[in-house]
Order: C-alpha cells, then sequence, then structure tokens
C-alpha cells in the first residue's frame, strides 16, 4: 500500500465512519473504483481505533462518568440504579451479539461478505429501512392534523431489552455496506428513541466492539506480517482527525435535520453499483487479492 493510498483511505475512513452510510463499503469501494487492492478486513478494523479514539475524546466527560459509576455500584458506592452505572452494564450487554457473531462469522466477513453485489444490496436494503425510520420519527415529532405530537424515548428509558436490541442491529454492520451507525440508530429509531439518543448510544456501544475488534486484528497482524505498518498507522492518524471533525458536525446536524440526505445517498450508490457491475464494467470482486 502506497502513502496516498493510506491518504485518502484513512481520509475516507475519517468521513464515513460516523455517517450512516457504511464505512467498510466505501473504504471497499474506493480500492475497487481506483484499481488497488482491497485493503481487507485487518485494515479497515485498524484504523476504525483512530475513529474510535475520537469518539473516546469528544464524549470523554460521559465515558468517564459511566466508567466511575459502573465500578462505584460493583464496589457499593454507587446505587445500582443509577442511570450512568446502569448505562455501563448496558454497553457491556449490547456488545454481545457482535462479539459472537463476529468471531463466528470471522471467515466470510474477510470473504465472500466483500462482494460488491453483496455490498450494493445492503446499501439499498438499509437505505431504506433508515429512511422508514426517520420518517416514524418525523411523525412523532411534529405530530399532524389528525395526530398529537409524540414524545420519544431518552437514554434514562434504556433497559437490558433495547440494550440488546441495539446490539443485534450493532452486529448487522459485520456485513459492509450495513453501517454500523445506520443500523443502530435505525433500530433506536423504530424503538421510538429519539434521534440524539440513538446516536450517541450507538458511538459508545462502538466503543468496546471497535477497540476489541482493533486488537484482535492487531494480534492477527503482528503474526501473520501481512499489514503495511506505516502506511497503515498513517491512516489511522487520518482516520482520527477527520472522524472527531465529523462527530462534531454530525451531532449538531442531528438535532435539526432528518436522515434522509444519507438514505438518498444509500440507494442511488447501490443502484450505480448494481449498474457498473451488470454492465460488466466492475467486476464484483474488483480489488480483491490475497495480500
Amino acid at each position: 500500500m502506497s502513502w496516498l493510498e493510506s491518504f485518502i483511505l484513512g481520509l475516507v475512513q475519517g468521513l464515513t465512519e460516523f455517517l450512516p452510510i457504511s464505512s467498510s463499503a466505501h473504504l471497499r469501494l474506493t480500492a475497487a473504483f481506483a484499481g488497488w487492492h482491497d485493503p481487507g478486513a485487518a485494515f479497515t478494523a485498524i484504523t476504525q481505533i483512530g475513529t474510535e479514539a475520537a469518539v473516546l475524546i469528544y464524549f470523554r466527560k460521559d465515558i468517564a462518568r459511566i466508567i466511575s459509576a459502573w465500578f462505584g455500584s460493583l464496589l457499593g458506592k454507587v446505587p445500582r440504579s443509577d442511570h450512568d452505572a446502569q448505562m455501563g452494564w448496558l454497553v457491556i450487554v449490547g456488545s454481545i451479539p457482535i462479539g459472537v457473531l463476529g468471531v463466528t462469522f470471522k471467515d466470510q466477513i474477510e470473504g465472500p461478505f466483500r462482494d460488491l453485489r453483496l455490498i450494493a444490496t445492503t446499501l439499498i436494503v438499509m437505505g431504506i429501512v433508515l429512511g422508514i425510520a426517520d420518517r416514524l420519527a418525523a411523525r412523532d415529532e411534529t405530530g399532524g392534523k389528525h395526530r398529537a405530537v409524540k414524545e420519544r424515548k431518552s437514554l434514562k428509558e434504556l433497559g437490558v431489552r433495547d440494550g440488546l436490541i441495539f446490539g443485534i442491529c450493532q452486529a448487522m454492520a459485520l456485513i459492509p455496506g450495513v453501517s454500523r451507525s445506520g443500523a443502530t440508530i435505525s433500530g433506536g429509531l423504530l424503538m421510538g428513541y429519539t434521534r440524539e439518543a440513538a446516536a450517541r448510544y450507538s458511538f459508545l456501544l462502538a466503543i468496546p466492539a471497535v477497540l476489541a475488534s482493533g486488537a484482535f486484528e492487531l494480534k492477527d497482524a503482528g503474526e501473520g506480517g501481512h499489514v503495511s505498518w506505516g502506511p497503515t498507522i498513517f491512516a489511522t492518524i487520518i482516520a482520527f482527525i477527520v472522524g472527531y471533525a465529523v462527530i462534531a458536525w454530525f451531532m449538531k446536524f442531528i438535532t435539526t435535520k432528518s436522515f434522509m440526505p444519507f438514505v438518498y445517498y444509500r440507494i442511488l450508490l447501490g443502484i450505480v453499483l448494481f449498474a457498473l457491475v451488470g454492465a460488466g464494467a466492475l467486476s464484483p470482486h474488483a480489488g480483491e487479492s490475497a495480500g
């Protein structure tokens, strides 16, 4: 991997990780369109550590409060009913599905799941799901001629059942094209949570999953020696810087705007991808390599 490739892929990772459009799909597509080798699941997982570091810094106060309350509840210094203590447990519960499925389907994630036809399908299908969820949220928030405004749930109303459903939604993002934030936010909106609550929990829930995945891939990469460390670290730094700016923008955006621009983008990209593959202009395995 060249330094130019690592810069562009790091930029793509930072721009797309937190938006509901799938960073793994965009890394795969960037390589395919540019004629580069597929950066692979290992590169994706490692560069995600950079974007997750941005989450740790942006939400540092929330994270410090949750960790402190969680440990305090274990020691009996904080009531188990404390919201922040409960959030600690809920993040753990919500992380179980992706941990189990990630290990179970590791070979498929790094192989068949990266087929461009599957990515096009997930882009479109999850785009439609996000659009439906967004419309339902807008209807509750604005009401209508024959409907009163319906108050949506905040994270204070999050329980084990909803936390597990959030986790299952996050696990769907193991398939490129689904989008971790897109799946969890859609799930949250469909369960009646506000856009801000769904996005915030989505970011918090991603922390253990992404860091664990990155550590796992780091171990394998260290043993196998199949990662270009210089360019990969450079891409991770770029992803961190860009990712932090995207989080700040996105959290402000969702307080007043809908997710429909992302819905239209996903569906259009999926259709274009299907057209290119169908016309033979792009192989469904473009960019793949063994190395």
